[in-house]
């Protein structure tokens, strides 16, 4: 298994910045752990249901790295069209 390459992030990870793209290689993470935290995020209750133990060491990481990048998304939220910055 090899270590997650900035390549491997942007693929990986729609709008991370800079910053988080160097948060994740910083993990020191695969791509397979890489993977396995994105399906946590997706899929949390039927990994529970399958009797999974709860998401660990560099994979524990990266959920929490993308949960954080989850929840800016979300704060940011779409452009509203009547705000005066969208106004010509």
């Amino acid at each position: 298994m090899t270590r997650l390459s900035r390549d491997d992030v942007i693929k990986a990870v729609d709008r991370a910045d800079d910053v988080t793209i160097a948060q994740i290689i910083g993990t020191g993470a695969t791509v397979e752990e890489l993977t396995e935290a994105q399906a946590w995020l997706a899929n949390d209750e039927p990994m529970i249901n399958d009797l999974r133990p709860l998401a660990q060491g560099r994979v524990r990481e990266l959920v929490d790295i993308l949960s954080e990048l989850e929840q800016d998304d979300d704060e940011q939220g779409p452009a509203d069209p009547g705000s005066a910055s969208a106004v010509s």
